[in-house]
């Protein structure tokens, strides 16, 4: 399968050359001169990487993460003349993944690629294994929750929520955290549809498995590693 970077900078001079230095590599390469053209593009390219610079003019980098219809294994790095701990917070808080400040060499920048593309593809092997606990079976990749064999009708975001735990046994999540992952950074709802959730799925997963799904209280909610009967 062919590896996708989305080049995206105003300056056409460094996006040319950083677009250059990958096509060398060997990796398809698209070129965006503006956040807007870089959401349109995305959109049609799918590119599994984006190279996004954060300082431009109309939609700037942050605006376009925020944007963007589908993150997923979309991997992001973010270019900025800025060398503030805040502007790297920010970016990182919307979903980058990685973080290079201007002027940069253009063989970092390279590596740095190939180490996401390594941790993007290692991720997906992990989703791509089944999450087991006693009867219950949790399929990532063709979104999909066997009990005893039968498939539980669960919504998106209920799959969301589910699997977001399971994979993460004994993490606990705060509402907020919950609410950030599973729906939207700018979600009106409020923590209130957390809860709501969480309802709903211990109901559909009856006696023994809601046990799963664990309260803890005045924080938010974890997944158990195993059944304790």
């Amino acid at each position: 399968m062919d590896k996708k970077i989305l080049v995206v900078d105003d300056e056409q001079s460094i996006a040319g050359a950083i677009a250059y230095a990958f096509r060398r590599e060997g990796y398809v390469v698209d070129i965006a001169y503006n956040g807007e053209e870089a959401l349109a593009k995305a959109a049609i390219f799918k590119p599994h990487v984006m190279v996004l610079d954060v300082m431009m003019p109309k939609m700037n980098g942050y605006d376009v993460c925020r944007n963007l219809e589908n993150r997923t294994g979309l991997g992001i790095i973010m270019l900025t003349v800025k060398n503030d701990i805040v502007d790297k917070v920010i970016g990182l808080e919307l979903g980058a993944d990685d973080y290079m400040t201007k002027p940069f060499d253009l063989r970092e920048l390279v590596a740095r690629v190939k180490a996401l593309f390594r941790r993007l593809e290692s991720k997906r092997e992990d989703e791509a294994l089944p999450v087991v606990v006693g009867e219950l079976r949790l399929t990532i990749p063709n979104r999909t929750v066997l009990l005893r064999g039968e498939a539980l009708e669960l919504t998106p975001k209920e799959f969301d929520l589910l699997s977001l735990l399971l994979t993460h046994p004994e993490r606990v999540y705060t509402r907020d955290e919950l609410l950030d992952l599973v729906w939207d950074i700018d979600y009106a709802g409020g923590t209130r549809t957390v809860d709501i959730h969480m309802q709903r799925l211990r109901k559909k997963l009856g006696e023994p498995y809601q046990q799963l799904l664990q309260t803890v209280y005045g924080i938010g909610y974890k997944a158990l590693r195993e059944l304790i009967l």
